[in-house]
């Protein structure tokens, strides 16, 4: 008999089961063999770029060409020592979850399309808003990460608090928040101008007499202040803006407070996080990423807005195919929360996670975050030429070699030659930034798989290249 198309048998499902299974397993256990650099950019020609094949070819095939051309050419940004950008340090029941997600082919989007789905998102965002501190009244749903997240919080923002012509509204954020904020401002349909960019202080938080200033120009021009954005753990340094001032500049001012958490919210399910980031529970929302410090797979963040109703009131529409939807069963619809109708059922890896390894382990694996950090500005700081640049905050270490009698000027070429030659050995994945108007290196170890002895090997290699480079560059130098 014939199979009908797209069909498996249940041995062939078995068998390319199991070895997409293995090969995970082999490259999740040989992890710290790897580069995090990962084998470089994939070569030209593209391999891919070919019609596709009239007919099917062999899973053992694929596979191969998958492990050839494909899994190499990828950072490693789940190894212990991919130190750059925000580490997404995954775990492998969150992969397991993600893969019975898929496998059972769960509509999130409705109640009557998963109801289990929606009580365990339920259930999930009720350990959320313990975390934050938020009241009972509030709502939250998981997103694809913490830009979509971001985009949710600006809409309810302006739904609830924009009175008159969108012209007039102006949001308020610090020159270090993340740019997502800013592309969800335009998204939504606000001019670059609506956006407006606030100092920092020498912290590198937002300068508070600044915002105030802002704002109370922008009253006297006749334009609506709706929204502050304060940071909790920014992606260059890890600051956390005073979220306890600006919550009473907020309600002061009658303005939304949402709290892009997005790195370091996750960092509240630890006692640690907790005393960093008081104050959060005043938000009016907070966005936050549990890909990254909550040690899930991508794609997983999330929104949670103090008011639930709100949230709803600015999301929900109504279309006759879905009558049955809103007449059907005694729970929520997520797709009525958010941009997403269709939906995956995302909660099962966040709940999974915490079910196999418990938030003890959890709120200790987060804690290791904020200890390697410390580590390394200890080894920095025993180092002749080096100076920190922004102490260690929210497992955000910023730092510069800076020699002396070196210029600045000099010691921007330094540093970056320094990450070069750091890329080029693959050992570690570290990436500059700037800071203050000069180049620094930037750190970010927040894989729980990491031990001080990493720390202080990544910091020497770090020393052994800059002396390198400063032999290299040494024509550079005064004198």
């Amino acid at each position: 008999m014939t199979k009908p198309p797209l069909t498996l048998t249940p041995d062939e499902m078995r068998r390319a089961g199991y070895a997409v299974i293995d090969r995970i397993v082999d490259h999740v256990a040989t992890l710290k063999d790897q580069s995090p650099w990962g084998a470089g950019e994939i070569p030209a020609p593209n391999p891919f770029d070919a019609p596709p094949p009239q007919k099917g070819v062999a899973f053992d095939e694929v596979m191969a060409r998958l492990d050839r051309d494909f899994f190499p050419h990828n950072l490693r940004v789940d190894h212990p020592l991919f130190y750059g950008f925000i580490p997404s340090p995954s775990n492998f029941i969150g992969v397991l979850a993600d893969a019975l997600a898929s496998g059972f082919n769960i509509f999130g989007g409705t109640w009557i399309g998963g109801s289990a789905s929606a009580e365990m998102e339920r259930a999930a965002f009720n350990w959320v808003r313990e975390a934050f501190g938020f009241p009972g009244a509030a709502f939250g749903l998981f997103t694809s990460g913490g830009s979509a997240a971001n985009v949710i919080a600006l809409a309810v923002a302006r739904h609830a608090k924009l009175t008159g012509d969108m012209a007039t509204a102006r949001l308020y954020a610090s020159s270090e928040t993340h740019s997502s904020l800013e592309r969800g401002a335009r998204i939504l349909g606000f001019k670059p101008e609506q956006y407006r960019k606030i100092a920092v202080d020498d912290d590198l938080k937002v300068d508070l007499a600044a915002l105030k200033s802002a704002i109370e120009e922008d009253r006297r021009n006749g334009l609506q202040p709706i929204a502050i954005i304060a940071n909790a753990g920014t992606t260059n340094t890890g600051a956390v803006d005073p979220l306890n001032e600006i919550a009473a500049l907020c309600e002061r001012e009658a303005i939304w407070m949402h709290v892009d958490g997005a790195y370091g919210a996750g960092a509240a399910f630890s006692a640690r996080g907790r005393r960093a980031l008081a104050g959060i529970e005043r938000a009016d929302s907070v966005s936050f990423d549990a890909h990254k410090w909550l040690f899930q797979p991508f794609e997983i963040g999330g929104v949670i807005v103090r008011d639930g109703k709100t949230l709803h009131e600015a999301f929900n529409v109504s279309a006759s195919y879905l009558r049955d939807t809103k007449t059907l069963g005694r729970g929520v619809n997520f797709g009525e929360h958010g941009i997403q109708l269709t939906r995956s059922a995302r909660a099962l890896k966040f709940w999974m996670t915490f079910q196999i390894f418990g938030a003890e382990e959890i709120a200790r694996a987060i804690e290791t975050g904020f200890e390697m950090a410390e580590a390394a500005e200890a080894a920095v700081r025993k180092l002749p030429h080096w100076r920190v640049i922004s102490p260690a905050s929210m497992g955000i270490l910023a730092f510069r070699a800076a020699p002396e009698g070196w210029s600045d000027e000099a010691a921007d070429r330094l540093n970056a030659a320094i990450a070069a030659r750091s890329r080029a050995e693959g050992r570690d994945m570290v990436v500059t930034t700037e800071l203050k108007g000069r180049v620094a290196l930037r750190i970010c170890p927040i894989n729980p798989r990491l031990s001080k002895s990493d720390i202080e090997g990544t910091i020497g290699r770090l020393d052994e290249a800059a002396q390198a480079a400063m032999s290299q560059l040494n024509a550079d130098q005064p004198g």
